[in-house]
This record gives structure tokens, sequence and C-alpha cells, in this order.
């Protein structure tokens, strides 16, 4: 399939399936364990129906935001994914760069296999950094100054990852943040000739952002191990002020799912949350992201602004979200299937389908605005009734 005549992410998914050796795909694809709340994001999605306004005379939808006193034509995150170079080489450029030309944000992973300073120089769009709290205080310190000098106005502190989770999958590839070689594998590589040539054969991708922490020539199974070692199952709200004190621009936690959550990050100085559940990939039963939309957005929606991430797949998932109470998505495995599916051609589909389909879906609805949605256009088994 030529990457035009994707249609949908589905499509894209399909490309990416054939395009990656299986190892690198379900570590893209799988969550934790059974996988419940992979699949409870998308059908808590689907459970959420429409209540559209017929006549509602609008010529096309405004879906700008603005988030943090800056301008998002899309109301969208491209968010940060970590080893996303093991999909394609360069990716998290790819992914800046769509982004930026899609009106979206941009956030980068601390695992990302580019560097927070490279990033920062290739693009002029809207970007974020989200922080892994790994390491000591001075290894979070230096890795939010280098972010604000290189332009990254948001920090996403992610705060749901104290253990890795149980993730079969890449327990049976034998696969943590790096690659072991097998036959299998080798075998694997060969038959994915494109991914091999693009990724495989010129040097394995390392976290680029965590070199100086481990040593400058470190492969990536030092560094994979540096992360392994310096996890903080202990973390507290204790670090989280301290976080919040070196960074001085806008503030988010990422990984909430309980109102009482929501309420204490306000009390500790965030300006937004991202309500996640890491894409399934943590803790497995945990509660889908979009029921949880309204219950934190009703008690804190006028203090904190709120993004979500789960399972978007579609335009009207994205709208769906909106209406509940966000502000914003993020976006994960979307945008990761068309850039492993084609590269920088394939990131730019998937925002480009994600933003017609969102634009689509308002005018169908009958609201011509974002700014205008509400739980009024939607009706689910989980929502709260006025």
């Amino acid at each position: 399939m030529n990457i035009d005549a994707a249609i949908n992410i589905h499509d894209l998914r399909e490309l990416a399936r054939r395009r990656l050796p299986r190892v690198i795909y379900e570590y893209l694809e799988g969550a934790a364990e059974d996988e419940v709340t992979l699949r409870r994001n998308r059908s808590s999605l689907d459970e959420v129906e429409f209540i559209p306004r017929i006549v509602a005379g609008h010529k096309k939808a405004d879906l700008g935001v603005t988030l943090f006193g800056e301008s998002l034509a899309f109301p969208a995150v491209v968010g940060p994914t970590g080893m996303n170079g093991i999909f394609h080489r360069h990716a998290d450029l790819v992914l800046a760069r769509a982004a930026e030309q899609a009106g979206a944000a941009f956030a980068l992973a601390t695992a990302s296999n580019e560097s927070i300073e490279t990033v920062g120089a290739a693009t002029r769009g809207v970007k974020w950094f989200q922080l892994y709290p790994w390491g000591d205080r001075k290894v979070w310190r230096r890795l939010l100054d280098r972010a604000a000098a290189a332009g990254f106005t948001c920090l996403v502190l992610t705060v749901d990852t104290p253990v890795p989770g149980n993730r079969e999958r890449d327990r049976r590839n034998r696969f943590a943040h790096d690659v072991t070689i097998s036959p299998r594998t080798v075998l694997d590589g060969l038959l994915h000739p494109g991914w091999l040539w693009n990724v495989w054969l010129k040097g394995v991708p390392r976290f680029e952002n965590l070199l100086e922490f481990v040593h400058p020539a470190a492969d990536i199974h030092e560094i994979a191990a540096f992360t392994r070692k310096h996890r903080h199952p202990d973390l507290s709200w204790d670090d989280v002020a301290a976080i919040r004190a070196m960074w001085k621009g806008p503030f988010l936690i990422k990984g909430v799912l309980s109102v009482q959550d929501a309420r204490q990050a306000l009390n500790m100085g965030a300006d937004g949350i991202v309500i996640s559940n890491h894409g399934g990939r943590q803790l497995d039963g945990a509660v889908s992201t979009i029921q949880s939309i309204e219950p934190i957005a009703d008690a804190v929606g006028k203090r904190l602004t709120i993004l979500a991430d789960g399972g978007f797949r579609r335009g009207a998932d994205i709208v769906k979200a909106l209406s509940l109470g966000a502000n914003a998505v993020v976006l994960g495995r979307a945008p990761l299937y068309g850039v492993a599916a084609a590269g920088a051609a394939g990131a730019a589909r998937a925002l480009q389908i994600l933003e017609e389909e969102t634009a689509r879906t308002m005018i169908l609805l009958g609201c011509g605005s974002v700014k205008t949605l509400s739980p009024d256009y939607v009706s689910a088994p989980y929502q709260q009734r006025r």
C-alpha cells in the first residue's frame, strides 16, 4: 500500500506491522500482562456516543486551542515516547517536524534517541520536554536546564513508572530497551530489509540524553542498565515539589487517573495534568483514560489544564475526549504507526488523517469550535449526569 493510499490509522498500523521485525512491532504494540487496560482504552472510547445538533450552520470547524499561552492549530500533542529510533532512523526529529507542520505540539522523551539540543535546534514548533525521574536530583536539574536552554517551554513529569510494567511480549522476545541477538531475531531482521538498512545497520540507537550520566561512548546495553538501576519506586510528592521548583515554565504531571491525585497535583503547583494509564503498559487493570476525564474535569478543570491519552485512533476519539473535558489530547501509538510505516511521510500522514477526521466529526456533530464542546454532545455509560 502506498502511504498516500492509507485512509486511516489502522492502515498505517498494518503498514508498520509489515515493515518492522516482529520483536520491534510487538514492543510498539504491546502492553502489560493480559493487556486488559490496552483493550479497555479502546472499548471505553467505543462506548461513548455522540448527540449531534442538526442544522447548526457551520461551514468549517475551528480546531485551534491555546495551551499555556501558545497557539495550536490542532488540539494535540505528539506524545513523549521512548526508543523511537528503533522504528525509523531519526524518528524523534521526524515526529517533531510533523507536529510543527500540523500545528500540534511535540513532547520529547527523556528516553529519546535524539538529544534535547538536536531536537531543540531542528524545529520552531511548540516543544515540551518529558522527564523520567531517573537518577538523583542533580540528574533531574541537569536535564531540565538543558531543556530550557534548548527552547522547550513546558515540562511533563511522568510519575506512573516507579517500576517497569510486566510487558510479557517483550519478555518473551527478550527485549528491554535493547535487543538480545538470537538466530530468530537475525532471521526476522533479514526478512525486513528496509528496516534493516534504515535502522539496524546504521547502529543501534542510544538514549542520547543520558550519555553524560554514564559515559560518552556508552552503548545501548550500558544506558539501559542505568535506567533500570536508577528508578525511584519511592518517588514522593516532596520529589515532585522539588522538580516543580527546578522548572520555571508550565508544569504537567503525567499519569493521573483519580480526582484525589488531580487535586494533589494542583496543590503541588502543577499547571496541568495528563490523564494517562501509560497506554496500558504499566498497571494492567487500570481504569481507562476516557472514563476518567469528566470527573477530574469537574473537580479541577477550571484551575488545571487537562490533557489525556490512551487509545486515540480516530478524530472522533479526540472529539469525545474534548467533549468530556480535556483541553487537548496526547497521541502515542498513532503517530508512531505512521513513522514506522514510512518515516516523515508516514508521520505527516498520521496527523493529517486525524486532523481531517476531527474536523469532519465536528461538522457532523454540529459544533463549529473545539472550544465550545461540552458533555452535552456525548453520552456514555460512565458519564456524570447533571
